[in-house]
């Protein structure tokens, strides 16, 4: 008899029904969008972020101690000593290997120019592309191509076993002189080295006065062969939070159970203490401004789609109060009926939110189906790539669509409870 009902229920005032389960349908599609975006997000801007370059630099533990106590740059070869860099492979090994997306080593020397007058210009040397084999076994590619992906170069890039070729800053190029296919003869204390230009970078910053030659070069030119200055490192990460800021001011203080959850999550102050456990003698440090500017921008976008989700959620439960209200008072004589005949309030309620599940399902299956689609469109218009279907999301988006169903049918309720059988019948 119960179901009957229902079933009569539906079926009679399908047109409304059928408005209410596409109300429902498109709160579901947008939480289902944004949620699936919200939780697939953090990956995909921490990758677009990481190529604006790295937000760990590593640096010998002497060249460290002089920056911090002078609050000048030290270059690890400046004060005697370097990293390792046939230890550079063992980054690949930390807890948190998979999340170093690149890094690349940095010598920086300073040479006389002959054809610049003998005039003294910084050299840098580092890795372009460098294929290295990780303790793993892994084969990976690092180096400042993509470290550096926003350099505007003109001419071209260079391979690491160049060496007779070199590649200028803007800046330099520009006040010298200095054009592609020009001859540069190098002369520091150590030795003298001819290369010629084979591009011209712009970076936006003093790297702009430098000439660029591969880590072996420059290496020479110091005198420091197998050494290396700084090891930049780029790595997703985790927003920091309050443990995340106690263990970078000491991780002695952290407990033991704080201690696992850091070590164990991908702040970027567990990297770069992870990093710090595998070179030798060195210091990692987090790049402040690039690493809080990652999670602040994070947190803002994440903020962005839960807000929307919420506003598309409040827009579906007045929709549905509005289409219940209308349907239960075109249903009023019907109730008042029922009422008359010994139904009970609670029978009377439940008959409705029966029919209100009903529609609810219905409607949150369209609707998560079409979130899902809508999800996949702005991953590759915004990110290029698809955004992952997640369980969770599903579960979420079905405890929202209940409650905003629950929240949309109180005032229907509200006037059945107050619903008197004899006032309805006679038509008052």
């Amino acid at each position: 008899m119960f179901f009957r009902m229902v079933r009569g229920a539906l079926t009679r005032q399908r047109g409304k029904r059928v408005m209410i389960a596409l109300t429902i349908a498109l709160g579901a599609a947008v939480a289902t969008a944004m949620l699936g975006v919200m939780f697939d997000v953090g990956d995909k801007v921490n990758q677009e972020l990481k190529t604006y370059g790295a937000n760990i630099v590593v640096q010998p533990m002497g060249a460290a101690v002089i920056e911090d106590l002078y609050q000048v740059e030290a270059g690890g070869l400046a004060t005697g000593a370097g990293l390792v860099e046939d230890e550079i492979p063992k980054i690949k090994s930390i807890f948190w290997a998979f999340n170093i997306v690149d890094f690349a080593p940095f010598v920086s020397v300073t040479a006389e120019v002959a054809e610049l007058d003998a005039a003294e210009v910084q050299l840098t040397g580092t890795w372009f592309s460098h294929q290295i084999m990780a303790p793993t076994g892994e084969h990976v590619n690092a180096g400042v191509i993509n470290l550096r992906s926003w350099w505007d170069v003109e001419g071209g890039w260079i391979a690491d076993q160049d060496e007779d070729l070199a590649m200028v800053g803007a800046e330099l190029a520009e006040s010298r002189g200095i054009a592609i296919g020009d001859w540069l003869t190098l002369a520091t204390a150590n030795g003298q080295h001819k290369a010629q230009v084979a591009g011209v970078f712009a970076s936006g910053g003093e790297e702009d006065q430098t000439i660029v030659l591969p880590l072996a070069v420059v290496q020479r030119l110091a005198a420091k062969p197998g050494l290396v200055d700084k090891l930049e490192v780029s790595a997703l990460t985790t927003p920091d939070n309050d443990l995340a800021r106690k263990a970078a001011r000491n991780p002695a203080s952290l407990s033991t159970r704080e201690m696992e959850t850091w070590y164990c999550t991908a702040y970027v102050s567990s990297i770069a203490y992870q990093i710090e456990e595998v070179l030798t003698d060195s210091v990692a440090k987090p790049v402040r401004q690039v690493a809080e500017s990652e999670g602040a921008i994070l947190q803002k976008t994440q903020l962005l789609m839960l807000l929307v989700t919420v506003l598309a959620l409040v827009a579906s439960a007045l929709g549905i109060a509005n289409l219940v209200t209308a349907s239960v008072m075109e249903r009023a004589p019907e109730i008042g009926l029922l009422k008359a005949v010994g139904a009970r309030n609670g029978a009377v309620v439940g008959l409705i939110l029966t029919e209100m599940a009903v529609v609810g399902v219905a409607g949150a299956a369209v609707g998560y189906a079409l979130g899902l689609g809508f999800a996949q469109v702005v991953g590759h218009m915004v990110f290029g790539s698809a955004i992952a279907a997640r369980p969770l999301v599903a579960a979420l988006v079905a405890v929202l669509v209940a409650l905003v169903v629950l929240a949309g049918s109180l005032p229907s309720i509200r006037a059945l409870l107050a619903l008197k059988p004899a006032n309805v019948l006679h038509g008052r």
